[in-house]
């Protein structure tokens, strides 16, 4: 009794702390921001707009499927007009938009991420190369000379939402480190498609337009030199200069928003001790301020609280801002749209016995044993000459099974077809090719990865 007398005094009495008060609207909006915030979901639902697409053209509604995408739409700016179909505005404005993002991604993680430094980036590096070299060549090899060779760019791209959203089935039987290798792959990957889009899918060049783009470019740049922050001095200028430009210029329209995302700054207003610094003198002001009863704040403690978060806002750079903005758009509007507009293949007799063509072929062997042999081969090379290191709880088993989910090449690959093939009929027999392929690596990747890294753990 006395030890229980002892526990109730007052000095004993350790105060709960308060809980937060989370109200129904909350309770609704926190996970749909957590869904946003979590990319592996966005390959998932990707898939989910591919099985969309091949339900609706497959079950007798082609016709509907085919003539949504054929709509025109118009857009004016004084005299000059853009008239597209939805198809266009898809694969041509929209899609800006996600290589706008790629563009961001590229340059944050060369000058702060996983390839800032020669020793952080040799591998993902290496078997980038190796992942884009091998399946050209496979592909090169079934169609040198055939009315498919243009298509060898088809085969190289990897597709990072796709390869996340499989790699997320697997949980925690997937390492982190293997996770960050994959993506840091995929960036190199994508720029790789970048430079292969730029030089050899692009014809009827018009100078006058790339001069003009160059005008506006030479603008961006002008304004990051010159300190200038506001995210929208770089949209206006970006979108009417630089994109439209492109689009009457013969280099295919997405690129722009890759030349943009270069000349957004990646530094911010302030650094991180300046903001420590301000943030101290703020909250120290505020808890001087006089205080008012329930939930309301005074009209002083308001003030602090709004320089509060200009403050925050000076400390987060244009491309970080634009890049944590724009990635839920890309994500969830974007490439699903793209994904649903672009997948509609009908499954025909002639269409299954495409497969055995070489264009199918040079596809479907590229992306899965090119992709394989390409990225775990060069990564052994660099990792055996001593110049990367394998990683962390990952083994040469674990890192076959990354090659093959290389080889889900769906989005990019997709996109270079649709450039790389004039006639509709061969862009048919490719799309083909790229899903089955796709669904194959992540089928084999997902095996693979599993087990091995059982056998990992079980040596470990």
């Amino acid at each position: 009794m006395a030890d229980q007398n002892k526990e109730d005094t007052p000095e004993n009495f350790k105060p709960q702390k308060p809980q937060e008060r989370i109200y129904p609207l909350e309770r609704i909006i926190r996970p749909v921001e957590e869904i946003l915030r979590n990319r592996p979901i966005s390959g998932i639902l990707l898939f989910l707009s591919v099985i969309t697409a091949l339900i609706w053209v497959n079950f007798g509604g082609a016709d509907s499927y085919h003539h949504l995408w054929e709509k025109r739409f118009t857009i004016n700016f004084g005299d000059y007009t853009i008239d597209r179909n939805l198809h266009h505005w898809i694969n041509e404005g929209l899609m800006a938009i996600f290589f706008f993002v790629v563009g961001l991604e590229i340059k944050r993680e060369i000058i702060l991420g996983e390839l800032s430094s020669w020793k952080k980036a040799s591998l993902p590096v290496a078997a980038a190369i190796g992942g884009m070299l091998m399946p050209a060549l496979i592909y090169t090899f079934f169609n040198l000379g055939d009315y498919g060779q243009s298509g060898w760019g088809v085969p190289m791209a990897t597709d990072i939402a796709f390869c996340l959203g499989i790699l997320s089935l697997l949980g925690n039987k997937v390492p982190v480190s293997l996770k960050i290798f994959l993506t840091a792959l995929a960036i190199v990957d994508d720029l790789g498609a970048v430079l292969v889009i730029a030089f050899f899918y692009t014809q009827d060049l018009f100078i006058y337009y790339l001069e003009f783009a160059l005008l506006f470019f030479g603008l961006l740049l002008a304004g990051n030199l010159l300190g200038i922050r506001n995210t929208l001095f770089y949209g206006i200028l970006g979108i009417l200069g630089v994109w439209i430009s492109f689009l009457n210029s013969g280099v295919h329209a997405t690129l722009a928003g890759v030349i943009v995302a270069m000349t957004i700054p990646v530094k911010a207003k302030i650094n991180e001790q300046k903001l420590i610094s301000q943030f101290a003198k703020l909250l120290d002001r505020f808890k001087k301020t006089k205080k008012v009863r329930g939930f309301y704040v005074s009209e002083q403690q308001g003030e602090i609280i709004e320089e509060i978060k200009q403050t925050r806002k000076k400390a987060e750079s244009p491309l970080q801002k634009l890049e944590n903005s724009l990635n839920p758009f890309v994500s969830f509007i974007v490439l699903p749209l793209f994904a649903l507009a672009n997948s509609g293949v009908v499954f025909g007799e002639d269409l299954w016995a495409s497969l055995g063509s070489n264009v199918s072929l040079g596809i479907i062997l590229g992306l899965i044993l090119g992709k394989a042999s390409g990225i775990a081969g060069f990564s052994y090379l660099f990792v055996k000459l001593g110049i990367s290191a394998l990683p962390k709880q990952t083994n040469w088993g674990v890192m076959i099974g990354a090659g093959i989910m290389g080889g889900i090449g769906f989005t990019m690959s997709i996109f270079i077809s649709e450039l790389a093939f004039p006639s509709e009929e061969v862009r048919t027999h490719a799309k083909m090719a790229i899903l089955m392929a796709s669904g194959l690596a992540a089928l084999l990747g997902m095996l693979v990865i599993t087990l091995f890294s059982k056998r990992n753990k079980d040596h470990s």
